[in-house]
């Protein structure tokens, strides 16, 4: 027992404390708990708190801390730091239970002690006492630890008394530090028990979360399930806000084409729903938003067409670059604005035609007026074959569209260079107004028809890839009419004004190829709508080559005509020669006609069955040699006069000796059978 201890120290015989305890005075604290049975001892406290050590004597309540972490609960913590709990006995009066009662007086036979002397010691002190793992409440409860007392109380000697007396205080330090220790045990109680309601808490809550994990987990699969099902059925009936925005406030670009064929695809969608399913109730709402949507990118599509329209009539605008960045570029949006407003599309249509039915007109109207500037060689009705050249323009020198000096209406020449390299660009204005040469009819007529052609093609393309998918083949043909009509009636009379007074043969049948390399140009361009003004222009051109050869056949019959049984006629024409007598030398009109045929089969030579030409020559070269036999008939030697008739012959078969084709095969097999049937050259 502690009391044994504290004599101990007093008494040098005592017996040293057991090695496993602790050399403090106070000994080891039991639960004061009531109740029967035995209670487990309370664990020792802790060596290393130095606020609650027993070790010092003089160890206090003043070294406890006065404030503390308060944990949860601390409002049931019991207030006080030396405050005796209220449910716990004094533990003075537990000793005094202990040990019998307050002091004694003095034994008798001792003699009167003074009162405040100290008590004396009991002669002999029990060395222990069995608790029996009862607290000291409890075990003085008992009435075998009353009973222990008793009989054991005999032997506390006075020895003992006093030196209780002497260590009052350190009982008192000692009761005020288990008292401290107590509150603080309480505390760490009460904060266990606080601890343990939180972690209970924690754990419950630990447990809901689990739940509705669970729960969430559950309704997650569900959701995956259903959106596994409805997913697909949501996606097709529903608008993104981005196509929304794009197509209520966005530019006209690429990502507004995107966002209009996205709008189109739900439509379609949607409307195909609506008609299997009249009563879902998605479809009710999303169609009234939809076709808000869908009136709303019309307008936009209207606004910016008409925009794109009213451009084209600005001065000096390229429609062509319009037309390739405006419109074909964004060629889906007059397919959306024709299925959703068919009315609204044919009107902007109309503005389309009346608008590019201008802008050609004009444009070609100030080329033509331009190609009109050109200085051209004049040949009328003096340059034909059986016109004197004595004779001709001599009261029309005066006129302001004078003939270089150096000219020869019946030579092909250069002429030939337009069908052998022809050149990709036309003409342009600015070069033809201030151009300064002089040319022949061909020059204006392939520049105006070139650039015609090239503009024509241009605007079928584009009419065919901009309303194909709203107009057929007929349509767009009535479309294309109705903007080329007026240009094209431009064209023909400016190729009317080119040939209506000239007697250039060789530049009217030019004119003819030309016109047959625009015909195969079309057709390899796929343009079958000029097809009309490619056949209304042959239908000038090739009467007026047959009238131009007519009046050389014309001119070499009224020549002839004058030769027959009128020497005198005979002698000026055979006058030009040098020689004074009959000469045997070709004829200057050979040479005239040799030119001019051998031009003509250079252009003839891919010339079909179906052409006038091969008839025209027939007819010319007829009127030749007729002239040639009746001009023979004034020499009056036949030998002369055969030679005369071969020399000229072999000239013209000469000439056309580099001539290539059927036709010129045959002239040349024509001409070398008259050759040969006038006999050898002696």
């Amino acid at each position: 027992m502690w009391l044994d201890r504290f004599s101990a120290q007093s008494t040098p015989s005592a017996t040293p404390p057991p090695q496993g305890r602790s050399y403090s005075p106070a000994p080891r604290r039991l639960y004061l708990t009531p109740g029967p049975g035995p209670l487990p001892p309370r664990p020792g406290l802790n060596p290393r708190s130095s606020s609650l050590s027993l070790v010092s004597p003089t160890s206090s309540t003043t070294s406890l801390p006065t404030t503390s972490r308060v944990p949860n609960g601390a409002g049931r913590r019991r207030q006080g730091n030396g405050a005796t709990p209220a449910n716990i006995p004094d533990p003075l009066k537990v000793l005094e239970t202990i040990l019998g009662g307050p002091p004694r007086k003095a034994i008798s036979g001792q003699g009167d002690i003074p009162k405040d002397a100290p008590a004396a010691r009991p002669a002999e002190l029990v060395d222990d006492i069995d608790f029996r793992g009862l607290s000291l409440q409890e075990f003085a409860e008992t009435d075998s630890g009353a009973t222990q007392r008793v009989s054991r109380v005999h032997k506390y000697s006075a020895q003992s008394v006093e030196e209780y007396g002497k260590e009052k205080d350190k009982f008192e330090d000692l009761h005020r530090s288990i008292l401290a220790c107590d509150e603080v045990l309480k505390s760490v109680e009460m904060y266990l028990t606080n601890f343990k309601s939180d972690l209970g808490a924690v754990s419950a809550e630990i447990e809901t979360l689990q739940s509705r994990s669970t729960a969430l987990n559950t309704k997650l699969d569900n959701r995956k399930v259903v959106e596994k099902l409805l997913g697909p059925a949501v996606e097709d009936i529903s608008i993104s806000p981005a196509v929304v925005r794009k197509i209520s406030e966005g530019p006209i670009d690429d990502g507004f084409v995107r966002a209009l064929s996205e709008l189109e695809k739900r439509s379609k969608t949607i409307n195909a729903k609506s008609k299997e399913q009249t009563t879902a109730k998605a479809l009710e709402d999303v169609k009234p938003l939809l076709e808000d949507l869908i009136n709303k990118a019309v307008e936009r599509i209207r606004d910016y067409i008409v925009a794109q329209v009213k451009a084209i009539r600005s001065p000096s605008i390229n429609a062509q670059i319009i037309q390739q960045q405006a419109f074909l570029k964004y060629k889906d949006l007059y397919a959306f604005l024709a299925k959703h407003q068919p009315q609204l599309a044919e009107e902007i249509s109309q503005a389309y035609v009346y608008t590019m039915r201008w802008y050609y007109l004009n444009h070609f109207s100030r080329y033509q007026k331009a190609l009109e500037k050109l200085k051209l060689h004049a040949l009328d009705k003096h340059d034909v074959l059986g016109q004197d050249d004595n004779a001709k323009r001599g009261p029309l020198l005066s006129n302001a569209r004078v003939l270089p000096a150096a000219y020869d209406a019946f030579s092909l020449g250069r002429r030939m260079d337009l069908l052998k390299n022809p050149s990709h660009a036309a003409l342009t204005a600015y070069v033809a107004e201030e151009e300064k040469a002089t040319h022949h009819l061909e020059v204006p007529f392939r520049a105006f028809n070139l650039a015609l052609i090239d503009n024509a093609s241009f605007e079928y393309t584009f009419l065919t890839t901009y309303f194909s998918p709203v107009q057929n083949y007929h349509t767009i043909s009535r479309t294309f009419a109705s903007i080329f009509e007026p240009t094209f009636a431009l064209g023909q009379s400016l190729t009317k004004q080119l040939i209506d007074t000239t007697t250039d043969t060789l530049g009217i049948l030019l004119c003819v190829r030309l016109n047959q390399h625009f015909a195969f140009e079309l057709q390899r361009r796929k343009v079958p709508t000029v097809e009309g003004y490619i056949n209304a222009t042959n239908m000038l051109l090739w009467p007026r080559f047959q009238l131009v050869i007519d009046q050389h056949c014309e001119s070499l019959r009224r020549l002839a005509a004058s030769l027959p049984n009128r020497p005198s006629a005979s002698a000026s024409i055979l006058a030009s020669s040098s020689n004074t007598s009959q000469s045997t030398a070709p004829h200057p009109l050979t040479q005239k006609f040799a030119s001019l045929l051998e031009g003509i089969l250079a252009l003839s030579s891919e010339a079909g069955d179906d052409e006038p030409v091969s008839n025209s020559l027939g007819r010319l070269r007829s009127d030749f040699e007729a002239y040639l036999t009746r001009l023979s008939k004034g020499i009056g030697e036949q030998r002369k006069r055969e030679r005369f008739l071969r020399n000229n012959y072999s000239l013209v078969s000469t000439i056309i000796a580099d001539a290539e084709g059927r036709l010129a095969d045959e002239m040349k097999t024509h001409f070398e059978a008259l050759k040969d049937a006038f006999g050898d050259e002696r």
